[in-house]
C-alpha cells in the first residue's frame, strides 16, 4: 500500500511520502538504540519536564493537530480536538506518576534484602492504526519514554502526516535525538525491524490477521509482544436499565470516530420486553444523524477512512442481509463526494450471519434479542472476541454479579466502554493479550528485575 494521504472526504489525494530503505531503516534503528544507552541513565525529573512540554505543545496546537487527523481520516474535527486533549492527557498522567509507579517494591524474604526494580527494556516497536492517529501512538509513547524505553513508530500508511506530526511533538518537546522515531515503511518491511538485534519488544494495535502475523515474528525471535486487536462489543439492555440514555449513550457509542473503533458498540443485545421499544428510539436517534464535512462544526457523522473499507463494511452488511437480515435504516452508500456511509440499524440478526460472526468497523449497528438476562449474556459471549462490553440496569448489585460472567478485557455498567490513562487497557481471546494504560501498562515493557541481598 502507497504512504500517502487522501482526503476521505473528497477521495483525492493530498501528498504522497517515499518509503525509506532498509539500509535508512538500519542507521533509525541503531540511532534509537544508542540513543537508549543515554535515555535510561536519565532521571524521572528530567524526563517528567520533557513530558509535560509535549503536553502543553498538543494543547497549544490541538487545532492545528485535530485538522491534520480529520484531513487524514475522516473524524469530525470535534472529536480530533478531544483525542488531542486524550494524548496531553495521558503525558500527564506518566510525567506524574511514572516514577512512583516504577519505584522499587521491597519484599520481606530469608534475604537481609530484597527488593524488585523495574528496568527498561531498550526500543521498542509500534505498529500502529489509522482510526486514532495520535491516541493509539501517546498512550503507548508516553509510559514507554518514562519507563526509560524508546519509541519506534510505524504508522498506519495512510496517516504518514499524524506520524510526521508526533514525532516532530516529541523532538519540539526536548526529547533527543533518537528517542521517538518515525518510520516511513509499509507493513512488508515491519517483520525486518522486529528481527533487529536492537528491537526488544514490539506492540501493535490494529486487526486480529495483522496481530497474528506481527506476534508471530515477535514469537520467532523470543521478544515480548503486546496486541490490542478489534472487538465486536457488546451493548446490553435489561428491563430495568434507562431506555433514553441507553439510546443516547448507545448511539454515541456506535458513532463514535465515525463507528470506526475496536471499543465501539457494535453488538445491541436487548432483553425481549422492552426490545421494540428500545430498538424504535435508537433507529429514530440514528435517522437524525447529521452526516458531513467532517470540518464543520454540526457534522455528527463523517466518511469512512478509506474506500477499500466503505467497501468491506457495504459487504457484510449486504451478505446480512442475503441470510435474512432487515435493514431498520441506512444500509447503502451515500451517493455524495468522498467515502460516505449512512448510519445504519440492522435487526433480525442471528448466529452465523456475517454481521452476528464479524466486526463491522463503520457506522452499523446489529439489533439482537434475548430472552432473558441469562440469554443476553449467553449472547454477549457468543464470540471470538472479548474486548469490552457495556451493561445497563438500575440494579448495581446484580450488575456487578453479571460483569464477571462476561467474558471481556473491561466491562461498563450504565456507560460507553472508553480508554483512560488510570485504567487498564486491552482484551482476551481474539482480542489481544497484554495491557495498555496505568500502571500494568507501564510494565509491560520493563524488566521485572529480582534484587537478593545478604
Amino acid at each position: 500500500m502507497a504512504i500517502e494521504t487522501v482526503n476521505p472526504a473528497t477521495g483525492k489525494l493530498v501528498k504522497k511520502f517515499d518509503e525509506i530503505d532498509e539500509k535508512q531503516i538500519n542507521v533509525l534503528i541503531e540511532t534509537a538504540h544508542s540513543t537508549f544507552l543515554e535515555w535510561k541513565e536519565t532521571t524521572f525529573e528530567f524526563r517528567k519536564k520533557l513530558m509535560l512540554k509535549a503536553a502543553e505543545i498538543l494543547r497549544t496546537k490541538k487545532t492545528d493537530y485535530g485538522r491534520t487527523l480529520t484531513l487524514e481520516m475522516g473524524k469530525t474535527l470535534k472529536q480530533a480536538e478531544a483525542e488531542v486533549e486524550k494524548c496531553a492527557w495521558v503525558c500527564e498522567y506518566y510525567a506524574d506518576n511514572a516514577e512512583k509507579i516504577l519505584s522499587d517494591e521491597i519484599i520481606k524474604t530469608d534475604a537481609s534484602e530484597s527488593y524488585v526494580r523495574f528496568d527498561p527494556l531498550g526500543v521498542v516497536l509500534a505498529v500502529m492504526p489509522w482510526n486514532f492517529p495520535l491516541w493509539q501512538v501517546f498512550r503507548f509513547a508516553a509510559p514507554a519514554l518514562m519507563a526509560g524505553n524508546i519509541g519506534l513508530l510505524k504508522h498506519a500508511s495512510n496517516v504518514p502526516m499524524s506520524a510526521i506530526a508526533i514525532e516532530e511533538i516529541f523532538k519540539d518537546a526536548g526529547f533527543p535525538n533518537g528517542a521517538f522515531t518515525t518510520l516511513l515503511i509499509g507493513s512488508s518491511k515491519v517483520e525486518k525491524v522486529i528481527n533487529h538485534k536492537y528491537v526488544k519488544a514490539v506492540t501493535l494495535t490494529g486487526s486480529e490477521p495483522a496481530g497474528a502475523k506481527v506476534a508471530s515474528a515477535a514469537g520467532k525471535k523470543l521478544k515480548k509482544s503486546v496486541m490490542e486487536l478489534g472487538g465486536s462489543d457488546p451493548f446490553i439492555i435489561l428491563s430495568d436499565a434507562d431506555l433514553q440514555e441507553a439510546v443516547d449513550v448507545g448511539v454515541t457509542a456506535r458513532l463514535i470516530n465515525n463507528g470506526q473503533s475496536c471499543i465501539a458498540a457494535k453488538r445491541f443485545i436487548m432483553v425481549e420486553d422492552i426490545a421494540d421499544e428500545y430498538e424504535q428510539a435508537f433507529v429514530e436517534k440514528m435517522k437524525a444523524v447529521k452526516i458531513g464535512d467532517p470540518m464543520l462544526e454540526d457534522t455528527e457523522l463523517g466518511p469512512i477512512a478509506r474506500e477499500d473499507l466503505l467497501i468491506e463494511l457495504d459487504t457484510q452488511i449486504k451478505n446480512s442481509v442475503k441470510a435474512g437480515a432487515k435493514i431498520l435504516t441506512g444500509g447503502e452508500r451515500i451517493d455524495m463526494e468522498g467515502y460516505y456511509y449512512p448510519a445504519t440499524v440492522i435487526s433480525n440478526v442471528q448466529k452465523g450471519m456475517t454481521a452476528y460472526e464479524e466486526e463491522l468497523f463503520g457506522p452499523a449497528a446489529i439489533m439482537i434479542r434475548a430472552k432473558d438476562e441469562e440469554d443476553a449474556i449467553n449472547i454477549a459471549n457468543d464470540t471470538d472476541f472479548g474486548l469490552g462490553a457495556s451493561l445497563w440496569t438500575k440494579d448495581i448489585t446484580k450488575a456487578k454479579s453479571l460483569a464477571r460472567k462476561i467474558n471481556s478485557g473491561s466491562v461498563f455498567i450504565n456507560g460507553m466502554v472508553k480508554s483512560d490513562p488510570r485504567l487498564p487497557f486491552g482484551g482476551v481471546n481474539i482480542s489481544g493479550y497484554g495491557r495498555e494504560l496505568s500502571h500494568y501498562g507501564i510494565k509491560e515493557f520493563v524488566n521485572i528485575k529480582t534484587v537478593w541481598i545478604k
